[in-house]
């Protein structure tokens, strides 16, 4: 189970912006009432209309739903905004409306921790969305022992997924083995596809 440490957040932080410039606290950047209004549930276009303005995912012109960005060599940060559930299976309802938002971190020089990825969602959606985060129910825990890629089976994930009043959030750590931890990410989701994740962790059908 990951260890989740409070009031541990001067951590240095990516900002999300094409320099990647690395912050000694979440509050340097300046976007604690920013507002988080493109979030799952929202219509594609209000979506992409909240990451073309947002200071700290900061899009290049021809990036829509999906951001990615390599600060040196080993560090990397990516954000996608998806019409599919969590789980990534095609959904039979609305496909114009956003189901999942996740980002993920990976840095081979500093070590990934919760709080790098705590305070990567506060500065991405403000203090909304990282307070319902803060306060939501931990619904389970888990250490998963099958590789994250087949070319590398000494890496493990390590993860918790939360139900919170307004999203359900996964975060998930990657280790590699020497228990290092190089790739960190959030998923932020309807919490109406709960199910659906909770029986994929399972290995159900």
């Amino acid at each position: 189970m990951v260890e989740w440490k409070k009031g541990s957040g001067q951590r240095a932080a990516f900002v999300l912006k094409l320099s990647f410039r690395v912050w000694t606290t979440i509050s340097c950047l300046g976007l604690a009432a920013w507002p988080a209004w493109a979030l799952p549930g929202q219509p594609v276009s209000v979506a992409e209309t909240w990451i073309r303005t947002n200071p700290t995912l900061s899009p290049s012109p021809n990036e829509r739903l999906t951001i990615n960005r390599v600060a040196a060599p080993g560090q990397r940060f990516t954000f996608q905004a998806s019409v599919f559930p969590v789980t990534g299976v095609r959904p039979d309802g609305n496909q114009r409306m956003i189901r999942t938002e996740r980002f993920a971190l990976v840095d081979h020089a500093n070590a990934i921790t919760p709080e790098r990825i705590e305070e990567s969602l506060r500065a991405i959606y403000g203090l909304p969305v990282f307070n319902d985060y803060r306060q939501a129910n931990l619904l389970f825990s888990y250490t998963n022992p099958q590789a994250v890629s087949p070319s590398d089976p000494g890496l493990r994930l390590q993860g918790q997924v939360r139900e919170g009043q307004q999203f359900a959030y996964w975060q998930e750590l990657a280790y590699d083995q020497t228990g290092n931890v190089y790739l960190g990410r959030m998923a932020v989701f309807l919490k109406e596809d709960l199910p659906l994740l909770r029986q994929q962790l399972a290995g159900e059908p």
